[in-house]
């Protein structure tokens, strides 16, 4: 089983200000930068000055200028920010980003300091016509393309599933550790860098993390909906987090 591994909480956008106060109170007494949590922009400053890490959702390619309603790397950095998600599949699919444009993004992102989650996943079509292969390989060959070592040291691939988020229908132990292990090898033929870490997405809950727990090679979670919920996250650092 891995060690060190991370649990990522994707807050999306949820929550009104009153609720997220409410929210920090319960979460603030979590003690480690292991666990780390990804509110709405607009909510961050309040998530900051505690013990666990704060990450961004969304930011922009370019790293400053005229991009109304963007956010940049470089702001994202100066806040003292340690990750920002990338590629998730409701911006692919909501916002039209393009693989080149993901892949600017996460230069940008490692260019001012910032961790980046790279989020892969195929869609329930793409896996019934056995495509989930070859999209996984186009995704991550596209979005790190031009990197180099030391920038993919701070490059984490989060395996969501398309067809698993917020559905209650997860792969199995087995499908997801070959599909780790597949990922794993694309980044170490196409770029001569070994065991990038991969975290797991879609439908964890606290009923299925003890199991989930299990898969050798993965290096922690990306929760959404259970995010929400404080009992349903703890129970799911709890579990993760156990040495």
């Amino acid at each position: 089983m891995e060690k060190n591994k991370i649990v990522v909480a994707n807050l999306k956008m949820n929550m009104s200000f009153g609720q997220i106060k409410t929210y920090i109170d319960k979460i603030r007494t979590i003690e480690t930068k292991r666990v780390v949590f990804c509110p709405s922009s607009l909510y961050i400053p309040y998530f900051l000055g505690y013990n666990y890490g704060v990450g961004i959702q969304q930011i922009s390619n370019k790293i400053e200028g005229a991009y109304t309603g963007q956010i940049s790397s470089k702001q994202a950095g100066s806040m003292g920010l340690v990750l920002t998600l990338i590629g998730h599949s409701e911006c692919r699919t909501y916002l039209k980003e393009s693989d080149d444009l993901i892949n600017e993004k996460v230069k940008a992102a490692l260019e001012n300091k910032l961790n980046v989650i790279l989020c892969i996943g195929e869609t329930k079509e793409q896996r019934e016509m056995l495509k989930t292969s070859y999209i996984l390989k186009k995704q991550i060959i596209s979005a790190l393309n031009g990197l180099s070592k030391q920038g993919l040291k701070h490059v984490y691939i989060a395996y969501e599933p398309v067809w698993a988020i917020g559905t209650n229908k997860i792969p199995s132990n087995r499908d997801i550790e070959d599909t780790i292990r597949y990922i794993k090898k694309i980044v170490e033929k196409h770029f001569d860098f070994n065991n990038i870490p991969v975290l797991y997405g879609g439908s964890i809950n606290s009923k299925n993390i003890e199991e989930l727990n299990e898969i050798e090679n993965c290096s922690g979670f990306l929760v959404g909906g259970s995010s929400l919920k404080v009992k349903e996250l703890f129970k799911i650092i709890e579990v993760a987090l156990k040495e």
